[in-house]
């Protein structure tokens, strides 16, 4: 379950900002800021792990491929403003915004990202990220379920989110990001 880290040293919860996030100590727990609140995720477990990664091959050969730009995993931060700093399970970065690359962080809203939930991450998946990629413009954002084996394409349209449907087998995703990304969801 994903927790506020009210037991780290560091700024009083809702001023933690990147400096305060990359002075922690690696003590082989993973952190997230999302308005200032520092944030304890859990580890992934086994399905979350080969979900994220068949999403991050299969997108990764797609996008090189074609020359749209570039694919990372976690943990790979993400600082979408001064007090929120994520690890998206999957981040697509199109080439004109490949000036957002820094080699610790991407600084600003990728073009696409990817969450593979869980039980315990679901409702900070849905409300917490979903609001904070939204307010920072990310303009896709899916939300893989592992269990249920679907993927909900999410489109920012006017600043909110729309959903493009829930897929599963042998549907392909709609992507506006990543056109002609013809990979059954199976």
């Amino acid at each position: 379950m994903v927790m506020p880290a009210d037991h780290m040293p560091g700024p009083e919860q809702g001023h933690w900002t990147y400096k305060d996030y990359a002075a922690l100590p690696d003590d082989g727990h993973r952190y997230e800021i999302v308005d200032g609140v520092l944030y304890m995720a859990p580890s992934p477990n086994r399905s979350h792990q080969n979900t994220a990664f068949e999403i991050a091959s299969y997108l990764r050969t797609h996008v090189k491929l074609t020359g749209l730009g570039q694919v990372y995993i976690a943990p790979f931060d993400v600082e979408l403003n001064s007090q929120t700093v994520v690890q998206p399970d999957v981040i697509v970065v199109l080439n004109h915004d490949l000036n957002r690359i820094t080699e610790s962080r991407i600084v600003g809203a990728p073009d696409l990202v990817v969450e593979v939930s869980s039980p315990g991450t679901v409702g900070y998946d849905r409300e917490k990220k979903q609001q904070n990629y939204a307010r920072a413009g990310v303009p896709e954002y899916w939300i893989a379920d592992p269990w249920s084996r679907t993927v909900e394409v999410l489109s920012l349209v006017a600043g909110d989110y729309r959903s493009l449907g829930v897929f599963e087998g042998k549907a392909v995703l709609p992507s506006e990001v990543v056109p002609d990304f013809l990979v059954h969801v199976e």
